[in-house]
């Protein structure tokens, strides 16, 4: 594989920098890699994996790099790129992998120098594990990158960020940022906050004790708790920062919670064998798409790396 970039810096070290910085490192897509993040035992910790060169400011970092991914929650953005953003150097190109797009384009632009091109992408690719010894070479095979060009951004800085991507293993496409937010709403952010209240609900049911629900979970339940067992303050930033379409999609998910609470009070058995038929086919085609497999796994054996 040829170097895409001579130098990326890697703003925050967790699972997704991490897991980035394994990916380059195995395809030899880049000549030099730098990290940094704000605690010193995370970057203690890169520095022992041997990551990335691990450095003491976020200036040091990105000096020189052509390519900047900031890798913090979308809360942080704004203030990350406020300390980092006189340090780029005309041509670089700015990235992101934050699972929102409309707030972080919001936070960050008005700190991109001129002549820096910022290209937001979201790798759709994780675990409910973080920081730096959470990350894999594998993370993003065969997983799909979201990138989202702002307006007059420069295609060959594009195109040469996806090519990055589709080395590390990903599949790539293009979304304006609101539609990305409505899509991420429906199939990430939402089914996290339900995952979030289911667990909390059993949490809150006294008839169910504590051992009851650890000792008869189900694989429904265990992938309820694997979820909601995600980053607390990256979700917190994703809920506070996707406001609109999450609402959306949370509203017509009420509407049809709400249908079938009456299909079960009045014993519509047609309604609830129409619903799960329709429901199962998205299954079939998430399998179909190469996103899941099909192994009865419902013990959920951890995938060995």
């Amino acid at each position: 594989m040829t170097v895409v970039y001579d130098k990326v810096a890697l703003i925050g070290l967790g699972l997704i920098a991490s897991s980035m910085a394994l990916a380059m490192k195995r395809g030899g897509l880049v000549g030099q890699i730098t990290g940094y993040a704000r605690s010193r035992d995370t970057r203690d910790i890169a520095r022992e994996l041997n990551l990335c060169e691990v450095c003491e400011t976020a200036d040091e970092a990105v000096r020189d790099a052509d390519l900047v991914v900031l890798c913090v929650p979308v809360g942080a953005m704004a203030e990350v790129m406020a300390d980092i953003g006189p340090a780029l150097k005309p041509g670089a190109t700015l990235s992101d992998v934050g699972s929102v797009k409309k707030a972080v384009i919001e936070a960050v632009s008005p700190f991109v120098p001129d002549g820096v091109h910022f290209v937001p992408a979201h790798p759709l690719a994780g675990t409910e594990h973080s920081g730096p010894r959470a990350g894999f070479a594998t993370l993003f095979d065969n997983r799909w990158c979201i990138i989202v060009p702002t307006p007059g951004t420069d295609r060959a800085a594009v195109e040469r960020l996806e090519v990055l991507w589709q080395g590390m293993g990903a599949n790539t496409d293009e979304m304006d940022a609101d539609h990305h937010d409505l899509v991420l709403a429906v199939t990430s952010h939402t089914p996290h906050l339900i995952a979030y209240t289911m667990v909390g609900v059993a949490d809150d049911l006294r008839r169910v004790t504590d051992s009851e629900v650890i000792k008869y979970s189900a694989a429904g339940f265990r992938d309820f708790t694997r979820i909601a067992a995600s980053d607390p303050t990256m979700w917190r930033d994703v809920f506070l920062t996707n406001k609109e379409a999450t609402l959306e999609i949370l509203g017509r998910f009420t509407e049809e919670l709400f249908a079938l609470q009456r299909a079960i009070r009045t014993g519509d058995g047609d309604h609830l064998h129409a619903y799960f038929t329709r429901t199962r086919a998205i299954r079939r085609g998430i399998i179909d798409a190469g996103q899941d497999t099909d192994a009865p796994d419902f013990g959920r054996t951890p995938v060995k790396r």
